[in-house]
Parts: structure tokens; sequence; C-alpha cells
């Protein structure tokens, strides 16, 4: 067989595909796995989402080729829920592109901007998703330490400003994943000065958008003065409206970047299908009621588990998104602290060494399974 290209040999493998093998052969083995490894909704998209799909399914106008950049109507519904919900303003047709899912973008933003040897600002923890587009760029990443003394927030200050004046790219996350912290706004306004002075593109993944809990909303990026300047914001249908399997996102913000991600997605994509698109704008423009009250059970679930680990001493913090980062006992490693936890108490967690260097010494506890599940693993990670 021919060799792959390199560049695909130099992708990241992902942990996470090698342990939901080892956890699916435990499960054929007749154990009980509580698996709170991966970010993926365990409840049900609302019905009026599903009841537009299968109306617009049945309208032979969505069987067709749709427009290569994505329905205007889309485009305007995604307005409109950033004018409602963070008072920003949006031109649909020059800063609004729709994407296959946000991890889509996220990989191909570095495509579009860095060519070989090009410097990206990486955080650390972060997604790893990130690291693949710049993989595929070519170009080399630049660890950003996030650091709990510092909040898990980046501390620009301490960056090198010859490394910073050679970065094309940075990608931030908040509500971050995986150590669950949220943004202030200062904070972004803070970046923006950053970015322009060191002429940045800033990449903003708000996947957690819309679920705030204890009555607070998360801050978009966005609603920094002049973010639209230098940076853009990926938005995700998955989490805020539980239609994780049906693979729509967004990026919104500078009209360059718009028209770059646009362009790759023609040759990627060309466009995602009518009826997926229709109901997508249905979800946003429809009643939040169900946005809402997912905030709320996800809330409930955290205080239930945050309250149980806490009352068999682990020191935690209360997390401000839908996972958990947990300080691991001992000095033993993240990677096989969760091993010996999967062999052991049959729970699954992502170790933090998986998210990069600064990871080590956590584990991230995802909160998206049933409150009796998450019972469970209280009571399996107390004795363990």
């Amino acid at each position: 067989m021919t060799e792959l290209a390199q560049r695909l040999l130099d992708l990241p493998r992902s942990s996470f595909a090698t342990t939901t093998g080892r956890i699916d052969q435990l499960i054929r083995a007749g154990e009980d796995v509580v698996n709170l490894c991966q970010g993926n909704p365990d409840l049900p998209t609302p019905p009026h989402i599903v009841e537009a799909l299968r109306e617009e399914v049945l309208d032979p106008a969505t069987h067709r080729y749709p427009a290569f950049s994505g329905l205007l109507e889309l485009k305007a519904a995604i307005a409109q829920w950033y004018a409602d919900n963070y008072s920003v303003r949006l031109d649909p047709e020059q800063e609004v592109a729709i994407l296959f899912g946000a991890k889509a973008g996220l990989v191909e933003i570095s495509q579009c901007f860095l060519n070989p040897g090009d410097v990206c600002l990486m955080p650390d923890p972060a997604f790893p998703d990130y690291w693949a587009g710049v993989v595929l760029a070519r170009a080399h990443m630049h660890t950003v330490p996030l650091r709990r003394e510092n909040n898990f927030l980046p501390d620009y200050a301490a960056l090198d400003p010859a490394v910073c004046d050679r970065a094309k790219l940075m990608f931030l996350n908040y509500p971050n994943n995986p150590t669950s912290v949220t943004a202030p706004v200062e904070f972004y306004e803070d970046t923006v000065r950053f970015a322009a002075k060191h002429k940045v593109i800033v990449a903003s993944d708000f996947a957690y958008a819309a679920l705030g809990f204890d009555g607070q909303a998360p801050v978009s990026f966005l609603q920094a003065y002049g973010a639209k300047e230098v940076g853009v914001e990926f938005i995700s249908l998955s989490k805020m409206f539980n239609m994780a399997g049906w693979r729509i996102g967004a990026v919104v913000g500078n009209p360059d970047v718009i028209a770059a991600i646009n362009l790759i997605q023609e040759h990627y994509y060309v466009s995602l299908p009518p009826f997926i698109q229709r109901a997508a704008a249905a979800a946003l423009t429809g009643p939040q009621d169900c946005v809402h009250e997912l905030s709320k059970i996800y809330e409930h679930r955290r205080d239930i588990f945050v309250a149980g680990v806490r009352a068999a001493g682990w020191d935690v913090e209360v997390p401000r998104s839908i996972f958990a980062w947990l300080p691991i006992p001992g000095d033993g490693g993240s990677v096989a602290f969760a091993d010996d936890l999967l062999t052991r108490a049959k729970v699954a967690v992502a170790p933090g060494r998986w998210f990069g260097k600064y990871g080590e010494g956590y584990v991230r506890v995802s909160l998206l399974a049933p409150e009796d599940r998450l019972r469970e693993a209280v009571a399996r990670l107390a004795e363990f």
C-alpha cells in the first residue's frame, strides 16, 4: 500500500477513541462502567426542534443543493441570537459562516492563516482538536500556560514579546474545556489590546455559550470593544440545544476571517443539508426555555457531584460549566490515576495530560450523565 502523507502521520492520535474502545470492551464483558470521560450530551434534542426538522425534510426544496456558503435565514438567525443574548451586532452576509460542527472550523482556521513555520499561541491545557489544524498547516505551537493561580487565564505579560510578534493566530476557550472556568469581559478587553498590538488573529471557542450556572451567563469574546477587528468566535448548537449528532455550528466576527473560512469550506464541505440548517434556525429563533432548563439540570448535577466528592475529602473548585476539573491525589500522574480508576472502580474520566503538559495533576469529569449515574460515580470515587 502507498504510504500516507506525512501530514496525516503527524496528526495527534485521539486518546478518547482508545479509551472509548476499552470502555466498550469492559461493558461487553459485563462490567458496569460509569462513563464520565466524554462531553457527549445524554439528553435528547428538544421536541420542537425535532418537529421543525421533520417538517423541513418533507419540503422538496430542502432536497436540492443549498448555497455554498449556507442559508441566509440561518445566518440571520445567528445574528439575531447574538443581538438578543449579547447585544452584539453582526452582518449576516459578511460576518457569519456556517460550519459542519464548530470542531471543523477550529481546524480550518489554522489552515487558512498559518504557513509552514508560523507561530500559533496555544493554551495549555486545551481541547486537543485545536492542535490538528496547526499540524496540518505545518506551523509551530507556542504554549500559553493556564495556571490555577491565574484562574486558568493566559498571563499575557509573561509571554515573550518576540514570540508574540511572530504569532499569527491564538486560541481561547471560555467557558473552558477542560478547566471549567469562565472569563470576564475585562479579560477579553485585555485580549483585544494584546491581539491588536501583536497583530494576532483571535479564535475564541464559545462552545458552551448560553449554559450559565448560578444565574450568570457566560461572556462572549465579541462583547469586548474592538473584538471583531482582531478575531472571531465559534459557537456550537451541540451543547446548548442537545444537537451534538446534528453536527452544526458557526463562526462569527471579522469579515476577512469569515471570507477565508467560507472559501476553504467550498472545497471541504460545500454546505450543510438545508433541512438541518432550517431546523437550526428554528432552534435559535424559537423558545429558549429548553436552554434555560438544561442549564438548571446541569447545575443540579454539578451540585450533587461537588457535594459528594467534597464529602469524600476531595478538594474541588466549583465548576462553571459542564466539566469538573479535579486535582488528583498523590504524584503518580493523571494517566495512571485515570487508568487505575477505570480498572478498579469502573469510572471513566479523562486524564489532564491529554489536554497538554499543564493539564498534568488533574482529571476532567463530564457532568453529561444522568443524576443516578453521577451519584454512583461519587460513591465509587469515595471508596476508591
